[in-house]
């Protein structure tokens, strides 16, 4: 404490100096010459050097003073209109340059709040996303033990079982699924986000795995009774509708998607998958017929946590359509969305075509 009082005394004391310096050799040259720009010097070591905007408004009270005092001390001198000019000018540079100095240390001063504070917001942010990481990690294990004994139990291992009851066993084994299946998702955002999405490549047919995907989604399209169609052309899909990625990931995508699509889709209604092959690009569509997109929704709708307002975004996390933009563009791919007349929405995805020769389905 001491030390720092001693090093505010001294730069005090610098100050002072330069401003007798200065004052010294404006009352001993004539008038005509004006050394009042020097004031300049110690004017910006007093804004540098002391908080709060008083004390340089002091030193530039005081250089002004000092300048214009030069016109009547010493008084044997004629004061000339010229002299006057010269420091009237001066003294305008003098405020300006105190104003200019005040002003940017004011900038710095708010810079580096606010560089603080986003410093705080990243260190919180990052504790934030470990703690989820950890505990979303941490809940797998539980949740797979009681998929597993519910199973053992629909099964009969602990005895046998009423209908009645082995229909609440099975609802209770879908919502577990679902429940872990949110927490896998979860997961592997931040696990992404932190770490990069690593990806087995080898040659995936999309329409094979398109309509695997199909398959394990029969109960859910069934019991909201969609009906879920393939489009693709007059193409020959097993040799044109090959690209190089990852299939696990790839199976992910079109659960996301058809998920997605099935959730917002009238009962009754259909849901197409179509499928476009091109000569840079195979190009995959998931088609509904539900309440579509609203302008304001379509910019967010890849984001993480994104929930609009529209009764497309009345379900879910705001994370398996995040994530499905992860996967895609770890593949050098694309996705988007759009609106679809007169209504429904399409969600689409493109992926480099496979380079080479192409493997043929047996």
């Amino acid at each position: 404490m001491k030390y720092i009082q001693e090093l505010r005394d001294r730069k005090f004391w610098l100050i002072v100096g330069l401003f007798a310096i200065v004052a010294v050799l404006e009352f001993l040259t004539p008038s005509a010459y004006v050394f009042g720009y020097l004031y300049i010097g110690p004017i910006l070591l007093v804004n540098a050097r002391f908080s709060g905007r008083t004390a340089t408004f002091q030193a530039i009270a005081i250089a002004c003073v000092l300048t214009m005092a030069n016109v009547w001390f010493p008084a044997h001198e004629e004061i000339q209109a010229p002299t006057v000019a010269s420091r009237i000018i001066a003294v305008l540079a003098l405020v300006v340059t105190g104003f200019l100095s005040d002003r940017n240390r004011s900038y710095q001063q708010t810079l580096l709040q606010q560089q603080a504070k986003l410093q705080a917001q990243e260190k919180l942010a990052s504790v934030r996303e470990d703690f989820v990481s950890t505990l979303t990690h941490d809940l797998k294990t539980p949740m797979l033990g009681a998929i597993e004994t519910l199973k053992a139990l629909q099964r009969g291992n602990f005895g046998p079982i009423l209908l009645e009851q082995r229909t609440v066993v099975t609802t209770m084994i879908r919502s577990h699924q679902t429940s872990l299946q949110l927490v896998e998702t979860l997961l592997d955002v931040y696990r992404n986000d932190t770490e990069g999405l690593k990806l087995q490549f080898a040659p995936v047919d999309l329409v094979e795995v398109a309509e695997d995907v199909a398959t394990t989604l029969i109960d859910l399209a069934a019991s909201r009774r969609i009906h879920i169609s393939f489009n693709c052309g007059n193409s020959d899909f097993r040799q044109f509708f090959w690209v190089n990625g990852d299939a696990f990931q790839l199976h992910r995508v079109f659960v996301n998607l058809l998920t997605n699509a099935i959730n917002h889709s009238p009962r009754g209604s259909k849901v197409e998958v179509v499928l476009e092959p091109g000569s840079s690009y195979q190009v995959a569509k998931v088609i509904d017929m539900g309440a579509g997109i609203t302008p304001q929704e379509l910019p967010h709708l890849f984001k993480r946590f994104y929930q609009g307002e529209s009764d497309r975004q009345a379900k879910g996390s705001g994370l398996g359509l995040y994530l499905t933009r992860q996967i895609v563009e770890a593949h050098g791919g694309k996705i988007w969305a759009e609106n679809r007349q007169p209504h429904g929405a399409m969600f689409a995805f493109r992926l480099p075509v496979l380079p080479g020769q192409l493997p043929l389905s047996t």
